[in-house]
């Protein structure tokens, strides 16, 4: 997922489209790379919107990296934290990794960058320092997408097992952290199945995206409902 978004990045322009966040906040918000913008309005994001008859608002940018040093950057929405637009949310979900790790060290050696945005103990770095300001600012729910194996020899393989590595870590700090989720889109998603996949073996195709949006759709409702069980003594 490298050059790739990079170039996408290139070819939509610096005045990439977000959806405009209502004033205040609001239901769902969607923060992220590509994976969750693409296919245009058939997009991850619009497909929760669909699965769940919520407001879902998406500020994902292809190309996003979670820390993107530069300020003109970051401030049309490639950096994924420059993209929260403040307010209270019920949900705010998340994605990104992959641009840093080719941004920082090449999808080579990428140890520094990964303890950057998360350390070995998951408690640390900036994914965790994010995701409880998140949690603290909103009243939100959190959830981190995970990524799931491209398809074949994609433009990321050479990222594949550090990601597995941030994964697991925010997965352990999901398991520990009340209200943050970790969800991975790789339990939907088959590598072996091409139909699921873009022309470039990395991103999701529509159909992906509608398998990946549907997931975190039920997953979104099944823990409401959990909850609000819990609440009620159930």
């Amino acid at each position: 997922m490298h050059k790739i978004l990079i170039a996408l990045a290139l070819v939509t322009g610096l005045a990439a489209c977000t959806d405009t966040a209502p004033r205040g906040g609001g239901d769902i918000l969607v923060l992220g790379d590509s994976i969750m913008a693409w296919n245009g309005g058939r997009a991850i994001p619009d497909v929760i919107a669909s699965q769940t008859g919520r407001n879902v608002t998406s500020r994902a940018v292809p190309g996003a990296q979670f820390n993107n040093a530069s300020t003109v950057a970051s401030a049309v929405g490639f950096d994924i934290q420059q993209q929260f637009p403040g307010g209270r949310w019920n949900w705010v979900v998340v994605n990104g990794g992959a641009n840093d790790l080719n941004a920082d060290c090449g999808c080579g050696a990428c140890g520094a960058a990964v303890d950057a945005l998360i350390a070995p103990d998951g408690q640390s770095g900036s994914i965790p320092a994010f995701l409880q300001r998140l949690r603290a600012q909103t009243g939100a729910q959190i959830m981190w997408m995970g990524y799931y194996a491209g398809s074949g020899s994609g433009a990321f393989a050479g990222c594949r097992d550090d990601l597995v590595e941030i994964e697991s870590r925010i997965a352990r700090l999901a398991a520990n952290r009340p209200g943050i989720h970790f969800v991975d889109s790789e339990d939907v998603i088959d590598r072996g199945d091409r139909g699921l996949f873009a022309r470039d073996n990395v991103h999701p195709s529509a159909q992906g995206s509608a398998r990946i949006g549907a997931y975190l759709a039920q997953e979104i409702t099944a823990r409401e409902s959990r909850s609000q069980n819990l609440a009620d003594g159930l």
